[in-house]
């Protein structure tokens, strides 16, 4: 009895044995590389349950998931042999999990120091190409895209992918700021001082256009004006011509009467003539014509 039950130990701790070093799981955020003896037999695992022979195989497993390499501020030179302070950190992945191990030992640490080698240098030769103007306000996203396709392309040989390279920070040293930043101000100052030329420039020619326009308009309703206006008295004359030709009499008579208004307009007005003048004719027929 204790002979089977001797067995029967033995058994179960085979069978824990086999099943703690014979299986292995594989997480949804982990990349495995299984091993026999030392050798890499096979990488291409997904999530879920393996087997493998105890003793003869091992795995080593690594972290699928998106890394980041914060660097520490860095001292630069730009073209103009001045230092800016760069921040930078870089977003990466293993992507070739065979070539991880063999590069860097599947160690993100070293992953992480030779990133950093790499980024710096083209941080050293990017900056060394470029202003202080040019670091700071215009060129940084071009920046940034270069060194991200120039990392994913050097991080290719260790087995991963640079997903992201972005400048947090690009600091000038406290001597050369303020310098640089009164340069910045009287450029931009220039540029809008060249802006208002211009705009004045385009006011007054508007202006002039506007002038010379509404002179041609006045001048033109002018002509029209004193065309309708010839062509008016010359209707008027016309007018007059054929009622003075039916009846010269009753148009004297008329243009008479017509004078006395306009002179006598008030009971004060007053007009000293000879009573033989011609201006009182009509009068002299009314009083010989009353009966």
């Amino acid at each position: 009895m204790s002979r089977l039950t001797s067995i029967g130990a033995v058994v179960i701790v085979l069978v824990v044995v086999g099943i703690t070093f014979g299986t292995f799981t594989v997480k949804e955020t982990e990349r495995a590389l299984k091993f026999r003896l030392g050798e890499v037999v096979r990488t291409d695992f997904t999530p879920g349950l393996y087997f493998q022979v105890p003793f003869v195989n091992n795995v080593r497993k690594v972290d699928a998931r998106v890394q980041t390499l914060d660097e520490s501020p860095q001292r630069f030179l730009t073209s103009e042999q001045k230092n800016v302070i760069v921040d930078a950190f870089v977003k990466w992945r293993v992507e070739d999990v065979e070539q991880y191990y063999v590069t860097v030992r599947a160690d993100p640490r070293r992953a992480n120091l030779r990133l950093s080698e790499i980024i710096r240098d083209g941080l050293r030769d990017e900056f060394g190409k470029r202003t202080v103007q040019e670091v700071i306000s215009g060129d940084r996203a071009e920046i940034m895209r270069i060194l991200s396709e120039e990392a994913n392309v050097a991080g290719g040989s260790l087995g991963v992918s640079v997903l992201d390279v972005r400048l947090q920070r690009v600091d000038l040293p406290e001597g050369v700021s303020e310098s640089v930043f009164n340069r910045m101000v009287a450029a931009r100052e220039q540029v809008a001082r060249e802006f208002r030329a211009e705009g004045e420039e385009q006011a007054e020619r508007i202006r002039s256009a506007a002038d010379r326009r509404r002179a041609e308009i006045l001048a033109e309703a002018r002509r029209e004006a004193e065309e309708l206006r010839g062509q008016a008295d010359a209707e008027a004359t016309a007018i007059y011509a054929n009622a003075y030709d039916g009846d010269r009499e009753f148009y004297r008579f008329y243009r008479s009467l017509r004078a006395y208004e306009n002179t006598f307009r008030d009971r004060s007005d007053m007009l000293v003539l000879s009573p033989e003048s011609e201006f009182f004719q009509y009068f002299d027929q009314i009083e010989t014509n009353r009966p």
